[in-house]
């Protein structure tokens, strides 16, 4: 199971605890605003902002919160941060190759805070282009074995555009081209088919495998990056065995 998989999984057991601190809000807040800003405020001619509110309704975020953050992006309301994305690269422990997307009003505090996490967890900053060619952008959905059988998650999500079913151990990993990505999502949504991960995501085209002292720093790493206020999103391709994932909990 690769290490966008892995991180997921972990993601959703600390999930209330994020959510308890108001991060999980705050950095989807972000992406509505800078959606609408670039793409405008209507969501049938703008897919990003149409899957940054599927996120917020997944995390049962207040519509109040929803229709403020578009009207601060198109400008109908003001105030808030002037937000610029930015990608950073990198290297883990062991090697492995990291992408930290990241929003920010301030980039020379941000790509300070980024290279301390990296050094601090045995890893580095690189320069741009060092790891992006190793990952592709493709949509990404979880669904759990125990709602849906392989044949018949198979033939339903190719049918919408998917191109992949992975097993990943207690779940099935849905992988689709980003144009595909909703229509697979609608066809799960009318089958009742929940879905424990869906996203746009940067998916590694190969993993490094670690042993457990450097899974321990890679793992301390990535949560670190999460619970920087300016990071959104972290993808990296390390591997860790199941069963050292188990021991680890």
């Amino acid at each position: 199971m690769s290490g966008h998989s892995k991180w997921s999984t972990i993601k959703r057991k600390k999930g209330a605890l994020d959510a308890k601190r108001g991060k999980v809000f705050t950095k989807i807040i972000k992406e509505i605003t800078l959606s609408a800003r670039l793409g405008g405020g209507d969501i049938e001619g703008n897919a990003r902002l149409r899957q940054a509110i599927q996120a917020a309704k997944s995390e049962n975020m207040p519509k109040d919160n929803i229709d403020k953050a578009i009207k601060k992006g198109t400008g109908e309301i003001g105030g808030g941060a002037a937000y610029e994305e930015v990608t950073y690269e990198g290297y883990g422990p062991g090697g492995v190759a990291v992408l930290v997307e990241a929003m920010t009003e301030n980039k020379n505090r941000t790509v300070a805070e980024i290279r301390h996490i990296f050094s601090k967890h045995g890893g580095n900053l690189g320069e741009n282009g060092c790891v992006s060619w190793m990952f592709d952008k493709k949509g990404s959905i979880v669904v759990s074995k125990e709602v849906v059988d392989e044949d018949t998650l198979m033939e339903l999500v190719l049918e919408a555009g998917a191109e992949d079913v992975k097993d990943q151990g207690n779940e099935f990993e849905i992988l689709t081209p980003p144009d595909s990505f909703e229509a697979v999502k609608a066809a799960l949504d009318e089958k009742g088919l929940p879905s424990l991960v869906a996203e746009i995501a940067m998916i590694p085209q190969t993993t490094v495998p670690l042993d457990e002292q450097k899974a321990v720093q890679m793992l301390k790493l990535f949560e670190k990056m999460e619970d920087n206020d300016d990071v959104q999103h972290v993808f990296a391709n390390f591997d860790i065995p199941d069963d050292l994932m188990e021991s680890m909990g």
